[in-house]
């Protein structure tokens, strides 16, 4: 986190407004996570939505047997404490990439974005 914030204060402010649109349109809503968590997160839908597959698909097998919804029901009640964290990371991990395609935008044409 403190390396972003390092990088950071590199930029001028046009390049944070663009970086502050561009984590909004390639990060994840926190909204949106939580509205899938609720509705699908039995079938996985909140972690298919972050790119956790493999756990997904997991979800949406074991939802299909009897032993397996109570299971996943632990799990999707386990998973609303750990979405917030989720979407946070996944944004840094966005924010961070852009980050280091705009500073390396910047050096190779020897100034401002």
């Amino acid at each position: 986190m403190s390396f972003n914030i390092a990088q950071k204060s590199q930029l001028d402010a046009r390049e944070l407004l663009l970086l502050e649109q561009e984590v909004k349109d390639r990060g994840k809503n926190m909204v949106i996570a939580y509205v899938l968590w609720y509705f699908l997160g039995m079938f996985g839908g909140h972690r298919f939505y972050l790119g956790r597959t493999g756990s997904a698909i997991a979800q949406l097998i074991l939802s299909i047997s009897v032993i397996g919804v109570i299971v996943t029901s632990i799990w999707w009640i386990v998973d609303a404490f750990l979405l917030h964290t989720w979407v946070r990371d996944r944004n840094r991990a966005v924010e961070g990439q852009l980050i280091d395609e705009i500073m390396a935008h910047k050096h190779f044409h020897g100034g401002s974005f």
